[in-house]
């Protein structure tokens, strides 16, 4: 039966993907998810740090993520009567992300590199533009949470194709090191 070939022309059993080692897999889940969660603490650090009189780091993490977010303050949540670092939509990317990351190893074996299909992906985006084209258009008026929800939705998938992307990645350097290393030998 292991000849035999499907219907649609394939083998019933696709190619395995080539596993990356488990300490490499746990170092970058590891650095991945320290990134993201220290990126979501930044994010809530800048107003705490502007409540407490450390404008300087306040302003230091403000500037950077401005950057990558708009930080309209009306579009962002408040806390001690300053805005986050990033508006609500781009907190909850990187809620969903982070949050995602942690549990990630839960979900999925962390040595596979094969990725969901993409369509995953634009599904995961498809409330996310839904609810910022209604606001734009004026159809609907959205609201923090819903900016919110439906960046974390995207920031949570995103992790399903970032982590085995980091992983091989991780594997196809660390090999060429080894390679490097065995023709030196």
């Amino acid at each position: 039966m292991s000849d035999s070939v499907a219907a649609n022309g394939r083998h019933p059993f696709p190619e395995r993907q080539p596993l990356a080692s488990a300490f490499g897999a746990s170092l970058i889940w590891a650095i991945t998810a320290t990134f993201a969660l220290a990126l979501v603490s930044l994010i809530v650090a800048a107003p705490l740090a502007q409540a407490n009189q450390h404008q300087q780091f306040a302003a230091a993490i403000y500037k950077t993520f401005s950057f990558v977010c708009h930080q309209i303050p009306e579009r962002s949540f408040h806390i001690a009567g300053y805005k986050f670092a990033v508006c609500s939509r781009c907190t909850g990317l990187y809620s969903g992300f982070a949050i995602a990351a942690l549990i990630y190893p839960l979900v999925r074996w962390l040595r596979q590199t094969r990725t969901p299909s993409i369509v995953w992906l634009f599904l995961a985006a498809a409330p996310l533009a839904v609810d910022f084209s209604l606001g734009y258009f004026s159809i609907w008026q959205n609201n923090h949470l819903s900016r919110f929800f439906t960046g974390a939705l995207l920031g949570a998938a995103a992790v399903f194709y970032i982590m085995p992307g980091l992983v091989e990645l991780s594997s196809n350097i660390s090999g060429r090191f080894r390679l490097g290393r065995d023709l030196r030998n």
